[in-house]
């Protein structure tokens, strides 16, 4: 069976936008706050920007590809996973947008599976607990920097 759905997660931290986006745009900086991260390597050349590939390697020992395919310097970039998730497809984008007091960090996805709705529902909570844990974490690091 197939399903669809979206997530979107948004944080607000005290810290400006230039800060924000030092630590976001370092696609292999994911052990520093993403929930679970063990390690995350580059597969590419390349380390910013479109074209860019990175292997994320979870505690369970888990592992993920995921390659950029949109980046707009200072504001946001879209990565696809290629390999690693039970999905058909998942394309996710992180944004930053200057707010007063400091920066809006939004975390959204779109994903497509092959599975029951029961198992989706399971899956796309276990996804916004991973964003919303991830962010928090995000926070506290961008926080404790200023």
């Amino acid at each position: 069976m197939n399903h669809a759905g979206t997530l979107k997660k948004t944080v607000k931290v005290c810290a400006p936008p230039g800060v924000v986006w030092r630590r976001i745009s370092d696609i292999a900086g994911l052990p520093a706050w993403a929930a679970g991260v063990k390690k995350t390597t580059y597969l590419s050349k390349k380390r910013r920007g479109v074209g860019a590939v990175r292997l994320i390697t979870f505690e369970d020992a888990s592992r993920v590809e995921e390659h950029v395919t949109s980046w707009k310097t200072g504001e946001s970039y879209t990565y696809i996973a290629t390999s690693g998730l039970p999905v058909r497809a998942y394309v996710a984008s992180i944004s930053i947008r200057g707010v007063r007091g400091g920066t809006k960090i939004t975390w959204q996805s779109y994903t497509s599976v092959n599975m029951t709705r029961k198992e989706f529902a399971g899956f796309l909570d276990g996804m916004g607990s991973f964003y919303d844990l991830s962010l928090c974490n995000l926070k506290k690091l961008l926080e404790t920097k200023v």
